[in-house]
């Protein structure tokens, strides 16, 4: 994934571990809230991104089909950064580490799901996600994009 590039209407390619385009984040640059769209390589809606506003802290939503799947939020709590995934029909995750500097991991139950990571890339601005075996790629990836979202803002 590409650092800092989550600015709305910004557009970008995930690629896979043969550097092949897999899904893409579409950034709608005209929308009153913050909204992004992970797309498959054919162009076709994953999930949808979306900040939900008039909380009392900064959450966003992703959704499949018009329906919330997962809700993603800071916690409030601590001195490492800390995000808590909220899973519709699954268990609940969370994040933490170095979510700024993209070094943290995604966990459920205390398994985790996800390593996100910049040490492996020498391309500046980049990051990767390495997702567990048989876990949803496009959620964890969504969430990953939320998160960024969620530590991006000014």
């Amino acid at each position: 994934m590409r650092e800092k590039l989550l600015a709305i209407g910004d557009d970008f390619w995930i690629e896979n571990d043969q550097g092949e385009r897999a899904y893409k984040v579409n950034g709608k640059a005209v929308r009153l809230r913050q909204t992004f769209v992970l797309e498959d390589a054919s162009g076709g809606e994953v999930a949808r991104i979306q900040e939900r506003k008039l909380t009392i802290r900064d959450k966003i939503a992703i959704e499949r089909g018009g329906d919330i799947v997962a809700m993603v939020y800071k916690v409030l709590v601590g001195i490492r950064d800390r995000f808590a995934i909220d899973v519709e029909h699954g268990d609940d995750m969370k994040a933490h580490g170095n979510v700024v500097d993209h070094e943290y991991e995604i966990e459920r139950d205390g398994d985790t799901v996800a390593t996100i990571s910049k040490k492996w890339f020498r391309i500046r601005e980049s990051y990767g996600v390495d997702i567990a075996t048989g876990e949803d790629t496009a959620l964890i990836l969504a969430i990953t994009v939320a998160i960024d979202a969620l530590t991006t803002r000014d």
